[in-house]
C-alpha cells in the first residue's frame, strides 16, 4: 500500500479520553500542573472574555433599559402621588378652616342662649346696589320661617326674607330695604341702623344733632320689634365730624363677604325639631308663625 494507515478514529478518541482522565486525576492529587494551568489561562482567558463580551454587553444594555423604564414609571407614579397629596393638603387646609369657623359658631351659640341652626351658604346675590340677598340650604323642612334672625360668629347678618322647603333667602342688614333697631352699648341710646347697599357700611339717619354717639361705639340689637333678640353685636360706629345728625355710619361686625356658614336663631325658649323626622313640618312652621 502506498499510504500506511494510522490509528482509527475510535482509538484516537479512546486515547484522548484516557489522557484527559489521567490529567484530571493528576490535577486533583498533585499541584504540579498548576503552573501549566496558569500559563494556559493567559492565552485562554482573553478568548473567553471575547466570547462572553457580546452576551454581557447585551445583558447590561437590557438591564439599563429596564432600569430606565422602571425609574421613569416610578417617577411618574411619584409625580401623580405628589399631585394627589397636594390636592389632599389643600382639602385638609380648607377643612381645617371650616372646622375653625364651625367651632366658632358653636361656641358663640352656647354664649347666646337661644336655639340655633347652622346653615351653609348656597348662593349670593349682592351685585345689585338695591339688593343684598344670600341663599342658605335650610328651609321650612327644618322649621325655618320668615323674619328669623341670622347671625355669624361675629354679629348680626340679617333676617330670613323668604323661606322655602329646601332653602331660605336671607336679607343682609346692609340691604337698602333693611332696617334694624339698635342701641349704643355704651349708654343705651336707641336708634335704627339702615342698609346702604354696601357690605361694609350702615347708616344711622335718625340720630339727633346732640346725640351722644362716638366713633368706635358698639351698636347692639335692642330687641325692639321682636325680630332680633336683644344684645347681638351689629356694627361699630365709624369716625365722623359732629354734629351727628344723618352723617353717622357704622361698619357691620359680621363678615358679610366671607361667610360660608350662618346661624339661624330661634328667640323662643321652647325647643323645636331641627330635622323632618322629629316633627311634622307644617306644625313647626305654623307654630313659629304664631309665635311671631
Amino acid at each position: 500500500m502506498l499510504f500506511a494507515e494510522g490509528p482509527s478514529i475510535h482509538a484516537r478518541l479512546f486515547i484522548a479520553v484516557m489522557a484527559s482522565i489521567a490529567l484530571l486525576t493528576m490535577d486533583q492529587i498533585s499541584v504540579r500542573l498548576a503552573p501549566i494551568r496558569a500559563t494556559l489561562s493567559l492565552a485562554v482567558d482573553p478568548i473567553k472574555y471575547m466570547v462572553d463580551l457580546p452576551v454581557a454587553t447585551a445583558g447590561r444594555i437590557s438591564n439599563s433599559l429596564k432600569s430606565y423604564s422602571s425609574l421613569e414609571q416610578e417617577n411618574q407614579k411619584l409625580r401623580e402621588t405628589q399631585a394627589i397629596d397636594q390636592i389632599r393638603l389643600l382639602k385638609y387646609d380648607a377643612l381645617e378652616k371650616e372646622n375653625i369657623r364651625l367651632r366658632a359658631l358653636l361656641e358663640n351659640s352656647f354664649k347666646l342662649g337661644e336655639q340655633v341652626l347652622i346653615a351653609e351658604l348656597l348662593s349670593v346675590n349682592i351685585s345689585s346696589p338695591y339688593e343684598n340677598i344670600v341663599v342658605v340650604n335650610k328651609g321650612t323642612r327644618f322649621g325655618v320661617h320668615i323674619q328669623q334672625a341670622v347671625v355669624d360668629a361675629n354679629g348680626v347678618v340679617g333676617q330670613v326674607f323668604r323661606a322655602l322647603p329646601q332653602s331660605s333667602e336671607i336679607m343682609l342688614i346692609t340691604d337698602p330695604n333693611h332696617a334694624i333697631p339698635v342701641q349704643v352699648n355704651r349708654n343705651g341710646l336707641l336708634t335704627i341702623a339702615v342698609g346702604t347697599g354696601e357690605l361694609n357700611r350702615l347708616k344711622l339717619p335718625f340720630l339727633p344733632d346732640n346725640a351722644d354717639v362716638q366713633a368706635g361705639d358698639l351698636l347692639i340689637t335692642s330687641g325692639l320689634g321682636g325680630t332680633f333678640p336683644q344684645g347681638y353685636p351689629v356694627a361699630v360706629v365709624d369716625p365722623f365730624t359732629p354734629p351727628a345728625n344723618k352723617q353717622v355710619t357704622a361698619t357691620p361686625k359680621a363678615s358679610l363677604d366671607r361667610n360660608r356658614e350662618l346661624m339661624i336663631v330661634w328667640s323662643n325658649t321652647k325647643p323645636i325639631a331641627l330635622s323632618p323626622a322629629q316633627a311634622p313640618i307644617q306644625n313647626e312652621v305654623e307654630g313659629h308663625t304664631n309665635e311671631q
